[in-house]
């Protein structure tokens, strides 16, 4: 997949989420819970920030072309609406 031929946001979350629990998860969640990752699902690069802007900034400065895929470590989503996460168990 390249940039020109860019899949379904489905296809990009899935290979993501696919890669952040085979091959990524045990390397970065230890040390990082809240932290931004930003991965490639090209190259399976990824960068960790503590803010989406400077771990995305990193990502593109590393792959130009890439298909990125921002998550926050340790958590269901990269952010919400209101209120806290309460007693909602990390992922």
């Amino acid at each position: 997949m390249t940039a020109a031929t860019v899949a379904p946001i489905q296809e990009i979350a899935r290979r993501a989420e696919e890669l952040y629990e085979r091959e990524i998860r045990a390397k970065v969640e230890d040390g990082n819970i809240g932290r931004i990752i930003v991965i490639d699902v090209e190259s399976g690069d990824y960068e960790i920030a503590d803010d989406h802007l400077t771990a995305s900034h990193s990502a593109h400065a590393k792959h130009p072309q890439g298909v990125f895929f921002v998550m926050r470590i340790g958590y269901p989503a990269l952010g919400k609406v209101g209120g806290g996460w309460g007693d909602l168990a990390r992922c």
